[in-house]
């Protein structure tokens, strides 16, 4: 039985984190959509596209087969067969992937290839519309939230211990606009689907959101 975990929620909520930790407790694979629209851009790089050209991005994208396994414990980004692990975190491929991304035809390519990936294996796949738009009858929907304070104070804490400068009011108030520009954008806002189950993690630990998933996987689907 193939099994598909939808995680949405806003920027800083922790959905990555929970999301690895989720595939690996029900040794699900976990779909990083970052990391495939970065082998895209990969692609469309060494196809010598040009970024400021859209209608080449778009003619060019569906010449790209691109999927995620795991060997040995270790995501395998595929593309067109290769393992391409060791050319997607260039600052030319990340470029790329930045004007890309936004190409409606890139986006509708991804949406086939990251629904193909999930009609096939049992998946944990986190992003910002994954219950709405790409997994919309997925068993499992979790929107994961946390109030923007916490968010704050959690992002605070990653860049103090990177010995950055920070401010958390402004990191705050950035956290608080990036909401409203998800929840307002034209494609794919961010929104709790009807079906999706409300986890708040602001006064929760990792384990303690990881068990209440685990545990509303289990009266879902009753395994």
């Amino acid at each position: 039985m193939i099994y598909n975990i939808a995680i949405d929620g806003p920027a800083g909520a922790g959905k990555s984190t929970i999301a690895k930790r989720v595939a690996k407790e029900f040794s699900f694979i976990y779909v990083d959509t970052g990391a495939m629209y970065r082998a895209m851009a990969y692609y469309l790089l060494q196809q010598n596209v040009d970024g400021n050209d859209s209608q080449e991005i778009a003619s060019k994208c569906e010449g790209a087969d691109i999927s995620i396994e795991y060997r040995n414990g270790e995501q395998i980004v595929l593309l067109n067969g290769e393992n391409v692990n060791a050319y997607l975190r260039t600052e030319e491929v990340g470029n790329m992937a930045s004007v890309s991304s936004a190409n409606p035809s890139v986006r509708a390519r991804l949406l086939d290839l990251q629904r193909s990936l999930a009609a096939s294996q049992s998946v944990v796949m986190d992003g910002r519309d994954i219950g709405t738009t790409i997994l919309p009858n997925a068993e499992v929907k979790i929107y994961l939230t946390a109030s923007s304070a916490t968010r704050a104070r959690r992002r605070y804490k990653e860049l103090i211990e990177k010995g950055e400068e920070c401010n958390i009011e402004d990191i705050q108030k950035d956290i608080e606009e990036r909401d409203q520009r998800d929840m307002n954008r034209e494609i794919s806002p961010l929104r709790q689907a009807e079906d999706a189950v409300l986890v708040d993690s602001s006064e929760m630990t990792i384990d303690e959101v990881v068990s209440a998933i685990e545990n509303i996987f289990h009266e879902k689907t009753g395994k």
